[in-house]
C-alpha cells in the first residue's frame, strides 16, 4: 500500500511515467477540453494514488496483486488486418446486433474510417474521432459528470485512456436495432487497458445497448473503463452488461449516468467469470419522474471476487428507483454489495427499493453486503434488505419427495433463484441464450474461450439439467 514515506506501487510508478512520456500516437490530443481533463486527471491521481483497502469503499477489494504486476500500459494501436467477425463470433439464434469493438484499448476499425452515421441518424464510432468530427456535441457532454475523479483509477483513466466508444442517438429516434460493444484484450503479454465511453440519448429517444467484456487468452490483464451516459427527457435506455473474463484479469467498470425528466433506465448486469470484478454505478435522477431499475446476477467460484458499488441520487421529486442484486458464491469466492440511496431535501414522492440476496455454497465463501439509505425528504417510500444463506432445505426436500435427484433439485433451486434477474431480459432470444449460459456456468462448463461464449446457445444444442453438482 501507499505508505507515509511516499513509496509507490510499481504500477503507480509506471502510470506516472507513461503519462509523462505522453506519446503522440497513443493518448496525446490537441482538443482543449480533453487536454484539460487529462491534466486534471493526472493531478488528481498524484493526490489520490491507487485505491487500497485503507479506503472505506475499497476495504473488501484488494488489488495489490495487480498493482505489483508489470503491465504494458497504453499499448500502441494494433494492426486491424481482419474484420471483426473474423476474430469475434456472436451468434444467437433469432437475434442480431450491430457489433462494434475495442481491441487492446482501441476502437476496432480496419479502414480507420470516420464515425458511422446509421440510416436513422445514430452516430457511432471512436471517441477520439468524435472529438475531431463533432466537437460541439462532444464538448457539451464530455466530462460533465461530477464523479469522474473520485478515486485514483478513475483519475488515471481520464489522464491516459487510449480510445473508446462514442454513441449518440438524436432526439425522437426510437432505434429498433440493438447496438453491441465488445471489449477484448488479445496480447501475448500482461496489459493494462484504459478506455473511455460516451453515450448520449436525446429527448424522446430509445436504445438497447449490449456491453460485453471478454478475454481471448489467459494472460493477466487490468481493464479500467469509465463510461458516461446521458439520458434526455422522456428517453429510454436498456443497458445489458455481460462479463466473462479470465481469472487472471481485474476489471474496474465505472459508469456514471445522468437522467432528465420522465426518462427511463433499465440495467441488467450479468457477471459470469473474472478474477476481480468491480462495477461502480453512479446514477443521478436530475429530472422529475425519472426512473432507474438496476438488476444484477453474479456467479462466482474458486477465488473469484465481485464488488458491486451502486449509488442512486434522487435529486428531483416523483422519481423511482429499484435495485435487485442476486449472487451465488462457491468455493472461496467473495462478493461485496454496497448500495447507497440518497434522497435530496426537495425530492418528495420518491419511491426507492433495494435488495441484495446471496446463496453461499460453502463455508469459505463470503459476502459483505451494505445497503444504505440517506433521506432528507419526508414524503417518501424507501426500503432496503439483504439476505445471506444456503439452499432452502425445505424446498430441497419438497423437490426430492417428488422424485427429483438431490443434485438436480439443488440446481433447479439455484436456477430459480437467479431467474428473477434473467427473466427481466426483454429480448427473448437473448434471454434464452443467457439462461443457457447460467446452466453451463452452474455445471462448471462455462469458461472464457477464443470467441464470444454467446454462440453456444444454438437451438439444436440446448443445455439440460444433467449436471454434476460436485462441479458447482
Amino acid at each position: 500500500m501507499k505508505s507515509t514515506d511516499n513509496k509507490k506501487f510499481p504500477l503507480e510508478v509506471s502510470l506516472i511515467d507513461r503519462y509523462k512520456e505522453n506519446p503522440e500516437d497513443v493518448f496525446k490530443t490537441s482538443h482543449q477540453k480533453v487536454k484539460k481533463s487529462r491534466e486534471k486527471g493526472f493531478e488528481s491521481f498524484n493526490n489520490l494514488g491507487l485505491p487500497t483497502t485503507k479506503k472505506e469503499q475499497w476495504r473488501s477489494t484488494n488489488l495489490s496483486k495487480s498493482y505489483n504486476t508489470d503491465f504494458v500500459i497504453g499499448d500502441n494501436k494494433p494492426d486491424f488486418d481482419k474484420e471483426i467477425n473474423e476474430i469475434f463470433d456472436c451468434t444467437i439464434h433469432g437475434f442480431s446486433t450491430d457489433v462494434y469493438a475495442l481491441l487492446n484499448g482501441w476502437y476496432y476499425s480496419p479502414d480507420n474510417e470516420k464515425l458511422e452515421v446509421l440510416d436513422d441518424g445514430i452516430i457511432v464510432g471512436s471517441i477520439i474521432k468524435a472529438q475531431e468530427e463533432y466537437p460541439e456535441l462532444f464538448d457539451e457532454y464530455y466530462d460533465e459528470t461530477s464523479q469522474n475523479n473520485n478515486h485514483g483509477l478513475k483519475a488515471i483513466n481520464s489522464a491516459i485512456y487510449t480510445d473508446g466508444l462514442f454513441l449518440y442517438v438524436p432526439d425522437n429516434i426510437e432505434s429498433e436495432r440493438t447496438i453491441q460493444l465488445v471489449k477484448m484484450v488479445n496480447r501475448e503479454s500482461n496489459i493494462m487497458v484504459n478506455t473511455r465511453n460516451l453515450i448520449i440519448l436525446g429527448k424522446n429517444s430509445k436504445l438497447s445497448f449490449l456491453h460485453c467484456d471478454d478475454s481471448i487468452n489467459q494472460h493477466t490483464g487490468f481493464l479500467n473503463t469509465n463510461t458516461e451516459i446521458f439520458i434526455g427527457e422522456n428517453a429510454s435506455l436498456i443497458l445489458y452488461k455481460l462479463q466473462n473474463i479470465n481469472n487472471q484479469t481485474s476489471l474496474i467498470n465505472s459508469t456514471t449516468i445522468k437522467q432528465k425528466s420522465d426518462s427511463n433506465l433499465n440495467v441488467i448486469l450479468l457477471s459470469f467469470n473474472g478474477g476481480t470484478l468491480r462495477n461502480e454505478f453512479h446514477i443521478d435522477l436530475t429530472g422529475e419522474c425519472a426512473n432507474a431499475d438496476i438488476s444484477a446476477m453474479y456467479l462466482m467460484d474458486n477465488e473469484q471476487h465481485v464488488d458491486n458499488q451502486v449509488k442512486v441520487m434522487h435529486s428531483a421529486p416523483n422519481c423511482t428507483s429499484s435495485e435487485l442484486f442476486k449472487g451465488v458464491l462457491d468455493d472461496e469466492a467473495s462478493a461485496v454489495f454496497n448500495g447507497y440511496i440518497y434522497v435530496a431535501r426537495d425530492s418528495q414522492k420518491t419511491v426507492a427499493f433495494q435488495k441484495n440476496a446471496n446463496i453461499l455454497m460453502t463455508t469459505d465463501a463470503t459476502i459483505d453486503t451494505m445497503p444504505f439509505l440517506e433521506i432528507y425528504a419526508d414524503d417518501v417510500k424507501c426500503s432496503h434488505g439483504a439476505t445471506v444463506g444456503q439452499i432452502d432445505n425445505d424446498a430441497l426436500f419438497y423437490l426430492m419427495q417428488r422424485g427429483i435427484p438431490e443434485k438436480d433439485a439443488k440446481l433447479l433451486l439455484i436456477y430459480a433463484f437467479i431467474a428473477e434477474v434473467t427473466s427481466k431480459i426483454d429480448i427473448l432470444p437473448l434471454r434464452i441464450s443467457i439462461d443457457d449460459m447460467v446452466k453451463k456456468r452452474l455445471r462448471g462448463d462455462l469458461y472464457i474461450c477464443d470467441k464470444c461464449v454467446l454462440h453456444c446457445s444454438k437451438p439444436e444444442k440446448l443445455v439440460e439439467f444433467d449436471l454434476d453438482m460436485s462441479k458447482i
